[in-house]
């Protein structure tokens, strides 16, 4: 089988699929699921990439990210897959994941958006949820409605909040300084 072609130093986002081994169902449990996703942020964390959307399904995982500040982000698959594998591989399994992931380019908003909703309705149309709001492993409810996960999403919401964030430190150093009197709440009188 020819070796996949990747692109990397692209500057665009990455659609990103990986199986569990054999496709067996092995983030079947909410434990095995919530590890997945502590260890996703440990490594979002460590070598600086932006996660746009994901889910994690029984058998396998959908990504949208940005490639990382620091290494490949083959190195961050291989970092994530092998921290997860390390904390939930059962000891008569062969391995957790299958060797190789799927990654797709990302190079414009559309394609954004198409590839988010296509992991947000994934458990919808696998039958494990009624509505994408439904299933808490995914980045759905903080696209809908802001509210923050155990994964940073980088998302508009993410974005106002570091504005706001990075302008209350700008805005103390413009306010004027009080006067005495504005101080100690006294009035000042004047002579």
């Amino acid at each position: 089988m020819p070796k996949p072609k990747r692109y990397q130093h692209q500057r665009c986002l990455h659609f990103i699929t990986f199986s569990c081994y054999k496709r067996m169902a092995l983030l079947n449990t909410e434990e095995a699921r919530d590890t997945f996703e502590q260890t996703l942020e440990r490594v979002r964390r460590w070598y600086g990439c932006r996660v746009i959307g994901y889910v994690v399904m029984p058998e396998h995982i959908h990504l949208l990210v940005s490639e990382p500040e620091r290494s490949e982000l083959a190195v961050v698959l291989q970092m994530l897959k092998q921290t997860t594998s390390r904390n939930l591989r059962a000891p008569l399994l062969e391995r957790f994941w299958q060797p190789r992931y799927y990654d797709f380019p990302v190079w414009n908003e559309d394609k954004t958006v198409e590839k988010l909703r296509y992991i947000h309705r994934n458990p919808v149309r696998r039958g494990l949820a009624v509505r994408p709001e439904d299933w808490r492993w995914s980045s759905f409810l903080h696209h809908a409605t802001g509210k923050e996960g155990p994964v940073e999403i980088e998302s508009r919401w993410t974005a106002a909040k570091r504005e706001q964030t990075s302008l209350l430190p700008a805005l103390i150093a413009a306010r004027p300084s009080p006067t005495p009197g504005e101080r100690t709440g006294q009035p000042i009188e004047k002579s």
